[in-house]
């Protein structure tokens, strides 16, 4: 199973997350918000994630292998229905240059999207797809 991490009280990834759930007709995605137990146990003693990066969109795969910021993006564009997996071809794209684009956009999302008090609270019907 694929696990993506993502910040729950951030407005742009709460809608990110519900358009994975819309279009993942595969149903390969689990997910949990970084501010989650779960999410805080994942990583407490996991090295190969440095706390500002747990200020990013996390997926770890199902071979357990852990992408952040732009390649965790992509990689989660390319297990999605056509044509969105065709994002995936921005892995050619150099991670330096990626991940900058990630982090512009990411240190303005609060600005330009909004935040929540509190984690978005997925409805009944997706309710199984969270890890709490």
């Amino acid at each position: 199973m694929n696990i993506v991490f993502f910040d729950g009280v951030c407005n742009l990834c709460s809608r990110s997350v519900q358009f994975i759930i819309k279009h993942d007709n595969k149903n390969c995605f689990k997910f949990s918000s970084l501010q989650s137990n779960f999410a805080k146990e994942t990583f407490k003693n996991n090295h190969q994630i440095s706390p500002e990066l747990l200020n990013s969109i996390v997926l770890i795969n199902n071979k357990n292998q852990i992408f952040t910021q732009s390649s965790a993006v992509l990689k989660i564009a390319s297990k999605l229905r056509f044509p969105i997996n065709l994002l995936a071809i921005f892995l050619v794209v150099p991670k330096i240059l990626r991940d900058w684009t990630y982090k512009y956009v990411a240190k303005r999302r609060y600005n330009w999207f909004g935040k929540k008090d509190q984690c978005w609270l997925p409805n009944p019907q997706i309710l199984s797809k969270f890890i709490n």
